[in-house]
């Protein structure tokens, strides 16, 4: 049987069939902005500027990356960020949970680790935000917080939004769940700060994620390579993302070879998930790698992104950081 997703490309007859579904969601979804816009139901307020980095549909679109290069930047400006994360899939045992060099990903999700793993940056992980952010607060002294997602969590008062949208896939069918890939209406983009378009033009305001080198994972002896060096070779490529044909691609328009393997988002991994017989090198994104610290592998490589910004986008970035 095919994934729901499978059919918010397009408008089908599965798509029309869930209608009557989406527009509830679509009511409700609306009902709740609403209230909240009405001080009906109640948001906390932090005591330090909020940013909530997230998207209008389901699925990856390069929000983990763009969040490590905004802390970043905040951080080269003297600022001291956190960032707070659901931490899909987590494990532990209490909430909220502080990412450390001895979490693993399991505990807390493979997004928070690779943050707190790239930027150094304090991560608190837990379902409830409050929580979260004052953790922080309290621990870190952070003077501005970026959630990762959150979006339409509207119990967490924001100073700043920024949407990223995936530039080739978009809105899929335009539906709302479950006919469609939104969470919200398209016209919620008209209210945010910051549209950034993960792939778009050089003329938008878009990003691109960028590879440079490939670390190896748990051979110390091994130094990195660039990914050029696998150019022209064929690799096993392993992602569990929500876009995991954007990597594929990638590393097709360097040159490589590709023998695919699709995981779903946020996969938890076996090692022998991950190992195929043969002396072929296996790539895999970072956000997988973080999550195979302790298997047994060899000729097995992390490909780190950075999130490149169009001179359009640098600009209003970083004059959004300067206002808060």
């Amino acid at each position: 049987m095919k994934r729901l997703d499978h059919y918010w490309s397009s408008i089908n007859f599965v798509s029309l069939i869930l209608l009557p579904l989406s527009w509830l969601f679509c009511f409700i979804s609306k009902l709740r902005a609403v209230l909240y816009s009405l001080n009906v139901f109640s948001a906390y307020k932090a005591s330090v500027p909020v940013v909530v980095v997230g998207n209008v549909t389901v699925g990856g679109t390069g929000k983990t990356p763009l969040i490590i290069e905004l802390v970043k930047q905040l951080q080269s400006m003297g600022k001291k960020p956190g960032v707070i994360s659901r931490g899909y899939g987590g494990t532990s045992s209490f909430w909220p949970q502080l990412v450390d060099q001895n979490i693993t990903a399991e505990q807390v999700g493979d997004e928070p680790k690779l943050i707190h793993e790239r930027t150094a940056c304090p991560v608190s992980v837990g379902p409830n935000r409050q929580q979260d952010i004052e953790l922080l607060l309290n621990k870190y002294h952070c003077d501005v917080i970026l959630s990762d997602d959150g979006l339409q969590h509207y119990a967490l008062q924001r100073d700043v939004e920024i949407v990223v949208v995936d530039a080739q896939r978009q809105f899929g069918n335009g539906f709302c769940l479950p006919s469609g890939p939104l969470r919200e209406s398209v016209s919620r983009l008209q209210k945010v700060d910051m549209v950034l378009l993960n792939g778009g033009e050089a003329d938008q305001d878009s990003f691109t994620l960028q590879p440079a080198f490939c670390l190896p994972i748990n051979k110390q002896n091994e130094k990195p390579k660039a990914l050029s060096d696998f150019s022209g070779q064929k690799v096993h490529a392993i992602a569990g993302i929500g876009n995991p044909l954007r990597f594929f691609n990638m590393l097709r328009r360097l040159g490589v070879q590709v023998i695919e393997h699709e995981f779903i988002d946020h996969a938890s991994y076996l090692q022998t998930d991950l190992i195929f017989n043969d002396d072929l090198p296996v790539l895999m994104t970072e956000k997988d790698a973080v999550k195979c610290a302790e298997f047994e592998l060899a000729n097995h490589w992390s490909v780190p992104v950075s999130a490149i910004f169009s001179k359009s986008a640098e600009k209003k970035i970083h004059q959004l950081l300067q206002s808060i």
